[in-house]
């Protein structure tokens, strides 16, 4: 048992020995640098709040080795971005055109905020409007003082 023991701590050891320094991500880096400023603009369309840059999933990472290929082959960012944005849509940027297809991506969120500042103004108006109180007669007011009397007596 000992001597189990004992081998399997030198086979550990000799496993350390052969260990080699990391590989460069990319062989170019200025094809990595390049490809880390273009994938920065562009959306995963897996986790969909990261950039290409830096999202884990394997389709960002099928993605961002298309982006190397098209990068080595020599085509400009402009034509990587219509290209990715020809294969997923205009979703895959983020910072889509405006255009109309997009018009409720840029301007629905303002569209949101005036509707809702409308409705507080609104409700606001009319919680004015209903404050005011309303006057009694003198029958009514005799009910009520009647009505408050009752509720004391029966304490």
């Amino acid at each position: 048992m000992k001597f189990l023991i004992v081998l399997f701590m030198a086979l550990q050891c000799a496993i350390g020995a052969h260990a080699e320094e990391a590989a460069p991500l990319a062989e170019d880096p200025v094809v990595e640098q390049r490809l880390i400023t273009i994938a920065e603009e562009l959306r995963c369309l897996v986790c969909q709040n990261e950039s290409l840059a830096g999202s884990r999933a394997d389709l960002a990472n099928d993605l961002r080795r298309e982006v190397r290929t098209l990068i080595k082959s020599g085509k400009s960012d402009a034509e990587i971005k219509e290209y990715l944005v020809n294969r997923y849509g205009d979703f895959v940027l983020y910072r889509p055109p405006v255009k109309p297809t997009t018009w409720l991506l840029w301007f629905g969120p303002l569209l949101l905020l005036i509707g809702a500042i409308w409705l507080l103004v609104t409700a606001i108006r009319r919680n004015q409007s209903q404050k005011d109180t309303p006057v009694l007669n003198a029958a009514q007011r005799a009910k009520a003082q009647a009505l408050l009397q009752e509720t004391d007596s029966s304490k």
